[in-house]
């Protein structure tokens, strides 16, 4: 497998590590300022979990049309990040949004077999977890050229996308959860 230890992070928290047998990168042999990053755990962008559940709730709605207003509300995020999310739902085809009376967001066909991967994937985009060539405010890595720390981390990303292909709306918002989701306050 290979070696594993614990060291502790900027945060102040312990974490555990693994080192591949196949990495040859030791302590002493990095190069002087070069810093490996400390990940704090893999998180969904906050738009791309308002998708979700925007879409999850659109799901098991029935006969209701709730309101952007109503979606930001139960969802507990301002209206115009909710604005954004459903905008972008609808330009995909993933729900509908009518206007005046009798209007509100529903779930079209495609939404509800959506792939929750593919929804993560347009949400999150697919650039590298790590910014190895810097930006306007950080120099590049200086092992960029002879790293393996990047493609590790892109399989990962890939297989943690891939993971989640098969899951469809429709299956997310199924029992136990559809009850649940009925049950979020506020929504008319």
């Amino acid at each position: 497998m290979g070696e594993t230890g614990r060291v502790v992070g900027d945060d102040g928290n312990d974490r555990m590590w693994i080192r591949p047998d196949s990495v040859k990168v030791r302590p002493d042999n990095l190069k002087p300022g070069c810093r490996l990053p400390t990940l704090p755990g893999m998180r969904l962008l906050r738009s791309t979990d308002l998708a979700l559940r925007v879409l999850m709730r659109l799901a098991v709605a029935g006969g209701t049309n709730p309101t952007t207003r109503d979606v930001a509300a139960a969802m507990d995020v301002p209206y115009t990040h909710a604005a954004k999310v459903v905008a972008e739902l609808q330009h995909r085809g993933l729900l509908t949004a009518r206007r005046g009376r009798g209007g509100g967001l529903a779930l079209t066909e495609k939404g509800r077999g959506a792939s929750v991967g593919g929804l993560v994937r347009a949400f999150e985009g697919e650039d590298d977890v790590v910014d190895c060539e810097g930006g306007s405010t950080t120099a590049p890595c200086p092992l960029r050229s002879d790293c393996r720390l990047r493609g590790a981390l892109r399989r990962a990303q890939e297989a943690f996308f891939a993971s989640l292909d098969p899951i469809t709306v429709a299956d997310i918002a199924a029992d136990p959860t559809g009850p649940l989701l009925l049950g979020i306050p506020r929504i008319r």
